[in-house]
């Protein structure tokens, strides 16, 4: 049986990168396309030629290149997300500001990663995004699901119990695993199971929980204590 992962391996993940400066693109997108299963479907700077062609080629992945020197493009992502509404939105940054993370993150992005990582970081972080998961750091993760805790307005409260009751221990103990920021094979590490079982109960919990992704799960888990907020 094909587990998600040996999936995406088989799977070509179609990507249009986004950034302002020509030099900076081209490095990327020759850097990606080196990967077997990474098919480069456009480029461009920004503004309405980029999405017309994020409209018209529907990509998997979004690549924005983002910064303090152009920091006001960030209200770009909604747009993007409106031109390809099942891409997903990782970020390319070389701001440190947590503040321009967070609303990198509400405005769309499932990701972020600083421009002083490595190619096989940003290679790592298109793939779990690709696979329904967030990429970012600890700090980034904490604050913003503290803006989204009860007690935070900007959120309404719902405790959802009937979805709640029906989780079974295991699926409770997968999900204060997924609070910890463990990836499947942790998780499977920490609970003596398999990977492939670990698949097996994110499918259950996603469906049981009326949550699309992991980033989805981690809001449900944090505003209902399934889970601790990392501090």
């Amino acid at each position: 049986m094909r587990t998600k992962a040996t999936a995406v391996a088989a799977e070509r993940i179609r990507i249009i990168v986004l950034e302002e400066y020509e030099i900076i693109r081209e490095g990327i997108c020759l850097l990606l396309s080196q990967q077997a299963n990474f098919e480069i479907i456009g480029d461009a700077g920004a503004g309405d030629r980029a999405l017309a062609m994020i409209h018209r080629e529907q990509p998997d992945i979004v690549i924005v290149g983002l910064g303090p020197e152009n920091s006001e493009k960030i209200d770009l992502l909604p747009e993007i997300l409106n031109a390809a509404e099942t891409a997903k939105i990782l970020i390319i940054s070389n701001a440190n500001d947590q503040e321009f993370h967070r609303k990198a993150v509400r405005l769309g992005a499932v990701g972020v990663v600083s421009k002083d990582k490595s190619t096989k970081i940003l290679v790592k972080a298109i793939t779990c995004v690709y696979e329904g998961e967030v990429w970012l750091d600890r700090f980034t993760t904490a604050s913003l699901l503290r803006e989204l805790s009860p007690g935070n307005k900007v959120v309404k409260q719902n405790p959802d119990e009937v979805k709640i009751a029906s989780l079974t221990e295991r699926e409770r103990e997968v999900i204060e695993q997924i609070g910890k920021g463990f990836k499947n094979r942790k998780i499977a590490e920490a609970l003596f199971i398999s990977e492939i079982t670990v698949h097996h109960h994110l499918t259950s919990i996603y469906s049981k929980l009326e949550v699309a992704d992991r980033f989805e799960l981690l809001i449900f888990a944090y505003r209902n204590r399934l889970a601790e907020i990392p501090r």
